[in-house]
């Protein structure tokens, strides 16, 4: 996947989702990243055309799946079900079987559902009785919650599915001229009616490529010092881990391939930190104010 035509699946994307390149961006990296992403905002802000879109461009299977409070682990899992003919047990597959899924809403679950996606996200393979199944490789999901302050009726997801999640970002209101060629619907393709550029076969050659950008010692340097730094000032009550600095890593090196670059500049570190750190910090004093948190981190700790 050249810088060309990952240029052409950006574009592409923002005839969806207007005005909106730099979250388009940090989403492809994500990918790239084989992460997964949680996209936290209001209602209506463009969440599911996003996952579907970024499905559609890059060929990918693509299963949506509404959480609420009913929903069942057997029902994103699916279940072996006994087969009185053959006396055998035949697997059902549930919609987590996918390349790209979205958990729409995953905060409006139970625990227990919501913990149905821990091993899937880590190990890319799901139990189900006494077997496991493995996912397709460029398995990708893509949860979406309403903010704290939507919270009535909903489960907060816990630190350790939070952390599952490579990057959580915000995709906000759209700038007035954007939202002008929407209500005028100029410019503006449906997500359905995207061409398929990519085959899986091209993603996953590109997530290779990805692992191998070089990361200069200056750079890893930056990110330990980064990570020190939230374990030691003392505005922090929860630090970032050494999953949390792999995780800063590996989006820093797909945001440098999506730039054309087969190394890691500290630009690129400062512009995935936000979205990769800002769930995995927690503020000693005021809750909520994780990005504050993560603004002191750029301006107090320099690359040397």
């Amino acid at each position: 996947m050249s810088q060309a035509e990952l240029a052409g699946v950006i574009n592409l994307l923002e005839e969806v989702l207007l005005g909106k390149r730099r979250e388009i961006k940090l989403s492809l990296a994500c990918l790239l990243a084989r992460g997964h992403l949680l996209l936290e905002d209001l209602p209506g802000m463009g969440k599911t055309t996003l996952s579907h879109a970024l499905a559609k461009v890059l060929g990918l299977t693509y299963q949506r799946i509404q959480f609420t409070s009913d929903l069942l682990p057997g029902d994103i899992l699916g279940g072996e079900v006994f087969n009185p003919h053959t006396q055998e047990f035949t697997l059902h597959k549930g919609p987590i079987f996918t390349e790209v899924l979205l958990a729409d809403e995953i905060n409006r679950t139970t625990p227990k559902s919501q913990s149905a996606f821990l091993e899937a996200m880590e190990e890319r393979q799901v139990t189900i009785g006494n077997h496991s199944y493995d996912l397709p490789e460029s398995f990708f999901v893509i949860a979406t919650q309403n903010p704290v302050s939507y919270a009535a009726g909903t489960y907060p997801l816990p630190d350790s599915q939070l952390d599952r999640f490579l990057m959580r970002i915000s995709l906000g209101y759209p700038s007035f001229e954007a939202e002008k060629s929407i209500l005028k619907g100029e410019n503006r393709a449906a997500s359905s009616a995207l061409p398929e550029r990519f085959s899986r076969e091209a993603l996953q050659a590109a997530q290779a490529a990805v692992a191998k950008i070089h990361a200069s010692d200056e750079i890893i340097h930056y990110i330990l010092n980064i990570a020190q730094y939230t374990r030691t000032h003392s505005e922090f009550s929860i630090g970032l881990s050494p999953r949390g600095t792999q995780a800063l890593l590996g989006a820093s090196r797909a945001y440098a391939y999506l730039s054309g670059r087969d190394y890691v500049i500290p630009e690129d570190v400062k512009m995935v930190m936000p979205s990769v750190c800002t769930h995995r910090l927690r503020d000693q004093h005021r809750s909520g104010e994780e990005h504050r948190l993560v603004e002191r981190i750029l301006t107090d700790v320099n690359i040397l």
